[in-house]
């Protein structure tokens, strides 16, 4: 199906819910809405989830998660499609499968723990992650928790972001952003395939409500993958959005708030 006349872009978030509406699902769809793109939703988890951290997470059948993709695909169709949690070695495999029949540039977002350290992906899933889901992917956005999570280098500094990228690159997505968000300085991302590189730098806000930063930047990439923009253009046009969305970020609850998903539709934060 290719949708009504005049329908926006669409475009897929396969992801875990959070309960308390910065990351996930929630955060996905905000994006997507502010950006001007058509949101639809795969649930693969729900969590209890607010501003401290996870409180539990329970991840949903394999069933349910297959016929939630194949109801979207079939008749609504997509544009573009952005990966999050995905809990286990057995909904990896599903979703790389459904994945890999879908023409459409997929963005893998190997989410393996919460802004808390609460983890979201099975030990147990890492190799599948590996092998099936990243071969996948158009682009893939690890943070460096991430990366040694998945490929053993640890990265200190920016120097270290171009090995990084390499030992992700091995496992067969087209392009790979490292968020070198973690390390000092400025907030420095490199996007790269292999052979062209981009550093993408931005300010470093003084602000701790950064609740969803990952999810808010696959999400971004995957939808200005969907208006038609190239890999470079749709990964420095979601980092300028995700780094006004920091810099709005606004305190919720006890602990760590989100990030304001609405910034440049006129809610405050600065232009970028």
């Amino acid at each position: 199906m290719t949708g009504s006349p005049g329908a926006p872009p669409r475009v897929l978030t396969v992801a875990g819910s959070d309960s308390g509406g910065g990351a996930g699902v929630q955060a996905d769809l905000k994006t997507m809405l502010a950006l001007g793109v058509h949101g639809m939703s795969v649930v693969t988890a729900v969590t209890a989830q607010n501003s401290l951290g996870v409180q539990g997470a329970w991840e949903l059948p394999v069933e349910a998660v297959r016929a939630q993709y194949r109801s979207v695909v079939d008749d609504i169709g997509v544009q573009a499609v952005k990966t999050g949690m995905l809990a286990s070695a057995e909904l990896v495999e599903t979703v790389a499968e459904l994945l890999a029949a879908t023409d459409a540039p997929v963005v893998v977002d190997p989410v393996g723990v919460s802004k808390h350290g609460d983890p979201l992906l099975a030990a147990t899933a890492l190799d599948s992650v590996r092998e099936r889901l990243l071969p996948t992917a158009t682009v893939a956005t690890p943070n460096l928790d991430e990366v040694a999570q998945l490929t053993g280098v640890r990265v200190e500094s920016e120097t270290g972001m171009r090995e990084a990228a390499q030992a992700v690159l091995a496992y067969g997505p087209r392009w790979v952003v490292i968020k070198g968000g973690h390390l000092s300085g400025d907030a420095v991302d490199l996007l790269t395939d292999g052979s062209e590189e981009h550093w993408l730098r931005a300010p470093r806000y003084d602000n701790r409500h950064t609740h969803g930063t990952g999810c808010t930047l696959a999400s971004a990439i995957a939808a200005r993958l969907a208006q038609g923009l190239t890999v470079p253009e749709a990964v420095a046009a979601a980092k300028e959005y995700v780094t006004g969305a920091i810099a709005a970020g606004f305190a919720l609850g006890g602990g760590i708030g989100p990030v304001d998903h609405g910034w440049a539709l006129g809610r405050g934060g600065p232009a970028v």
